[in-house]
């Protein structure tokens, strides 16, 4: 599955088969985690300086976050979310 955004070296995903609660994936080196689309942790682990860039896109692409959630649970192509900057 394409990313759906990169900033400052993390690596967020999507995936059409995953299941709820609503939620995305973050990458950062040889980190993982999966936070709520109000981002806040769910499982995983990050640094706390790539939590805190994490938290600051979601609160900028909240409504983004939540319409590519609408559209990976019908198995339809994500949309590109813009990157912090």
């Amino acid at each position: 599955m394409p990313s759906l955004s990169m900033f400052f070296g993390i690596i967020i995903y999507m995936y059409a088969d995953d299941h709820n609660p609503p939620h995305f994936h973050a990458f950062y080196q040889d980190f993982e985690a999966q936070f709520d689309l109000d981002g806040e942790l769910i499982v995983g682990s990050m640094p706390r300086k790539q939590m805190r860039l994490v938290a600051a896109w979601v609160e900028l692409h909240h409504d983004e976050l939540l319409a590519n959630w609408e559209l990976a649970k019908t198995d339809q192509p994500l949309y590109k979310i813009e990157p912090l900057r």
